[in-house]
């Protein structure tokens, strides 16, 4: 469905990429386990050309610090020092590998994370993780905005169901990043 909106195509710059994982935390092991093998499959490509990953962890410290997400999401948060809040083991993630905490759907409000990639001179970003049109959409889109190139993964970002992916997608190619699956980023990156 996204085709009809994909009328740019790019490969990212293995020189000035980074790879954002979004929140693959146990709190959404249900819509995170599909994509698990092609998102590790990215993580794994990236980590051999050298190319930086940031992981991001979606947690409140309190049921009160929440700002709008408490009342859109009638308290259900994802609360620090639970199971829900920490990263899914399975994913091929090392140590050294950063993880940016935050608060609320953008990767970037109220985190150095702009600093840090500029500081390792990355102008572009590969998203992937979860949920698609909540926090990997928004981050996506602060990305451009804050003038990072943004490379938006087809299938290794997930969200509650087809139609809200699928919408996602479409977003994403009209007007905020180019769309990349683990096969063209393999291919781009040989």
């Amino acid at each position: 469905m996204a085709d009809k909106y994909e009328v740019r195509r790019r490969n990212p710059n293995p020189n000035s990429v980074a790879l954002l994982v979004i929140d693959k935390q146990n709190y959404f092991t249900s819509i995170a386990k599909p994509i698990i093998p092609p998102l590790n499959a990215s993580i794994d490509l990236c980590r051999s050309r050298g190319i930086p990953i940031f992981f991001t962890r979606h947690r409140h410290l309190s049921q009160e610090d929440h700002a709008m997400l408490g009342e859109w999401w009638s308290g259900d948060l994802i609360l620090e020092g639970t199971h829900g809040a920490e990263l899914l083991p399975s994913l091929h993630r090392r140590d050294a590998d950063p993880v940016v905490e935050k608060t609320t759907y953008s990767a970037f409000k109220g985190t150095n994370l702009e600093e840090v990639l500029k500081e390792k001179g990355v102008e572009e970003v590969i998203v992937t993780g979860v949920m698609t049109n909540l926090c990997c959409e928004t981050t996506a889109r602060e990305a451009f905005i804050r003038g990072f190139r943004v490379f938006f993964s087809t299938d290794a970002t997930a969200t509650a169901n087809d139609e809200l992916q699928a919408a996602s997608l479409m977003n994403m190619a009209y007007g905020f990043a180019y769309l990349i699956s683990v096969e063209r980023l393999q291919a781009a990156l040989v």
